[in-house]
């Protein structure tokens, strides 16, 4: 019998532990629980309304939302065995005209075998590449529908830092996204084939897929093409993006339109920049700018009668000229360096005439050129 006392004890404490958790949190459940046949719920009196910011946010949205188009890329790549792999990018862009034109990144579109373009409203249709730019990561498309909703194009001349901004794109895939932002700073920037003066720097959330869409102000209107992100290794927003300035887009738009390229302006001159170290060592009459080492035969500079070094010698193990003009400034503006030089040709067209100011020895002189069109030197 006390054999069996154990036993019953074990079947006894089942059973009280069955009922307390099966039972009493059964279908009647604690003594709190309660089973209204209808919930009361606090409801609010009537829609809420948008303070200020927020009906900004929505009028920029609606007005903008029309113009942006999400831009599937097809290219080809080869596999292991060398066959045709079909690979897909994504990205984004905004119409600029009447006539069905799109503007986005050129590395949007680099190397497409095929474009489709996906209108606001959900419609397709096939692109092609009109123009584009790589120094300046632009390109226009263009598709066969002349009554889609075009952009306000801004002005980009006078932003401030600390200015609102809205972005719009098609991040990750994600139709139709709007972020909201400042301007962090404006600044030049290099890209992987040239520097982009004046970039805007901004906070607002920009991720793979907002590439080519638009930067706009306050007022919807387009001030910037967002262009790359600063990602710390990741492939999404660390709260650094940047965007092209719309006034560098919009310099180069009838080129990109009518010819299909940029008509980039050259002088035709190879320089290195000097400052006050080697500018006193070569007994130079000024502290800095640009040291003339050779002239391109036959090019604007030549035609101009800017000098060249005549003098070999080496800086370090690199051989050069010396003799040559110094380069000082450019239309009143002072030149410094390579990207001074750059930024000056940015803002001029060829055929345009420029007047470089120069050191010929000790003697300060002021030349007149006509530029002539880029092939591969400044």
């Amino acid at each position: 019998m006390r054999s069996l006392r154990p036993i019953l004890l074990a079947i006894l404490l089942v059973a009280a532990f069955y009922y307390v958790t099966d039972r009493l949190s059964g279908p009647l459940g604690p003594s709190w629980v309660t089973r209204p046949s209808h919930v009361e719920l606090t409801e609010a009196a009537g829609p809420g309304s948008y303070d200020a910011e927020e009906q900004n946010n929505i009028a920029v949205y609606k007005k903008a939302l029309p113009s942006v188009v999400n831009i599937t890329s097809t290219a080809v790549a080869f596999d292991f065995f060398y066959g045709a792999v079909p690979q897909q990018g994504m990205g984004s862009g905004f119409i600029i005209d009447g006539e069905g034109h799109i503007l986005t990144n050129f590395h949007v579109v680099e190397g497409a075998r095929q474009l489709e373009v996906t209108t606001s409203d959900k419609k397709k249709y096939k692109a092609q590449i009109v123009g584009t730019d790589p120094i300046h990561d632009l390109a226009v498309i263009q598709i066969p529908n002349q009554s889609a909703p075009q952009a306000e194009i801004g002005d980009s001349k006078s932003l401030v830092v600390g200015q609102k901004v809205y972005a719009i794109g098609n991040p990750f895939g994600l139709s139709g996204t709007m972020t909201r932002g400042i301007i962090s700073s404006i600044r030049s920037l290099k890209g992987q084939r040239g520097y982009i003066d004046e970039a805007i720097q901004t906070d607002a959330a920009i991720n793979p897929g907002n590439s080519g869409g638009p930067l706009l102000n306050a007022r919807g209107q387009v001030i910037g093409i967002n262009t790359m992100i600063l990602t710390g290794g990741v492939e999404q927003s660390a709260g650094i993006g940047f965007a092209i300035p719309i006034n560098t887009a919009k310099a180069v738009l009838d080129d990109l339109v009518h010819l299909g390229r940029v008509r980039r302006p050259e002088m035709g001159v190879r320089t290195i920049p000097i400052g006050p170290e080697l500018a006193n060592q070569l007994g130079l009459a000024a502290d800095s700018g640009l040291l003339v080492i050779q002239v391109v035969p036959g090019s604007a500079a030549d035609q101009a009668g800017l000098h060249g070094g005549t003098e070999r010698a080496y800086l370090g193990n690199i051989p050069i000229m010396l003799g040559g003009d110094l380069i000082v400034s450019i239309d009143g503006q002072a030149i410094v360096d390579q990207q001074d030089l750059s930024h000056v040709m940015q803002n001029h067209r060829s055929g345009e005439t420029v007047t470089v100011t120069v050191y010929r020895g000790k003697s300060k002189k002021d030349i007149k050129v006509v530029l002539g069109e880029a092939r591969g030197v400044a």
